[in-house]
């Protein structure tokens, strides 16, 4: 008879959740992609090399990094024109598989967004993926520096009043994983850019994920198959 493939599920625990939105519980790669091809060949760029730091990142960030020589102040301000145009086009913006449904099963738990997009774009993404907006949320207006530094994650543990070795962070770019390794936490990866990233486990989507609580109140989350 061949071999089983069959993995065991692993299990996690934690006090709290950090959620990314763009590429975790939010799929808005068709928006992400339209405008940053768009601002890559306006300026002369390689359009899919471009794609390949934007994910995850805040926009000046992504700028910076782009267009190394050019001032940060105008990095800021067309990063502010792009927000406004990401937060208005909501053409193909849908929930992560599974989504939905794992938002549900945290709805009482501890548990926070922690996003590069602004406050408007986070609406104008979580709504139009029906999906609801936790009641805390880090958002690029809240942290002074955009991920892979730890910033944000780091306030939104501390807003829920948990240590950061307690929680866990779900992330889809290689910018978010470093941040949250980078704020002593562990990650799950989701999608199919995370797994490069050195996430502590990694999953395809969110129906690859099953939440519930331990008899200490702990949240107990089930991954499979595990990829670590």
């Amino acid at each position: 008879m061949p071999a089983s493939t069959t993995t065991a599920p692993l299990v996690l625990t934690a006090k709290a959740l950090l959620l990314d939105m763009d590429g975790t519980i939010v799929n808005s790669d068709a928006v992400v992609e339209r405008c940053w091809r768009e601002w890559a060949v306006s300026h002369g760029l390689d359009p899919h090399e471009a794609l390949k730091v934007v994910h995850g990142r805040q926009g000046y960030a992504t700028m910076a990094i782009l267009l190394p020589e050019r001032p940060m102040e105008l990095n800021y301000a067309e990063n502010t024109v792009m927000l406004a145009r990401e937060t208005a086009d909501t053409d193909g913006v849908v929930p992560v598989g599974g989504a939905p449904e794992f938002m549900a099963s945290i709805a009482s738990l501890p548990h926070a967004l922690v996003t590069s997009a602004d406050a408007a774009l986070a609406a104008a993404r979580m709504t139009a993926a029906a999906l609801p907006m936790p009641r805390i949320r880090v958002t690029a207006e809240s942290v002074s520096a955009s991920k892979p530094d730890p910033e944000g994650f780091l306030k939104g543990a501390a807003e829920l009043g948990v240590d950061p070795a307690d929680c866990i962070v779900f992330e889809d770019s290689g910018a978010g994983i470093a941040a949250g390794l980078a704020a002593g936490m562990r990650v799950i990866g989701i999608g199919p850019r995370a797994a490069a990233h050195g996430p502590t486990a990694h999953v395809p989507d969110l129906t690859s994920v099953r939440v519930d609580t331990t008899p200490n109140g702990a949240i107990r989350l089930t991954l499979t198959p595990p990829t670590r």
